[in-house]
């Protein structure tokens, strides 16, 4: 009778652990939603930037460690854009915007394709969550049958 018990024991833990792996996968998704939203926001930043300055306009310029410089605009129609991969590409300044906005929409593209994933994972996290209910249910009746036949003896 006691290995029975222990069995389902096992599948419990087994049950367990899937649960546990389906949440750390579920917070790596959102880490990496978040971690696109953020470059979506820097690129909103960006063509802001690209559509409100001009010719002549004074910027600062991050030449990294929290440093700038400050830097004038000689020709806004000479804006370089990343293309990915590595290559960047010179561009005017209404071609840099929809260069960045089709990045943008790639973006949302991969954002809600990583939110079809979560919302898959959770269903499938919520049928385990089901059946570790259901056999924590037989595991305490079983307890509670095999109480029953020892105290009936």
């Amino acid at each position: 009778m006691m290995g029975g018990g222990g069995g389902g024991g096992g599948q419990m833990q087994q049950v367990a652990q899937e649960i546990e792996q389906m949440e750390q996968e579920i917070d790596a998704i959102d880490e990496e939603i978040e971690r696109l939203r953020e470059k979506k926001s820097d690129i909103d930043e960006a063509i802001e930037a690209i559509d409100v300055l001009e010719s002549g306009s004074t910027v600062q310029v991050p030449v990294g460690g929290d440093a700038y410089i400050r830097a004038t605009i000689d020709d806004i129609d000479e804006v370089v854009v990343s293309l990915g991969g590595g290559y960047s590409a010179e561009r005017e300044q209404d071609g840099a915007i929809d260069t960045l906005e089709t990045k943008q929409e790639t973006l949302d593209d991969h954002i809600g394709e990583l939110q079809e994933e979560k919302a898959e994972v959770e269903t499938e996290m919520e049928e385990l969550e089901q059946q570790a209910q259901q056999m924590q249910q037989q595991q305490m009746q079983q307890m509670m049958q095999q109480q029953q036949e020892q105290d009936d003896e």
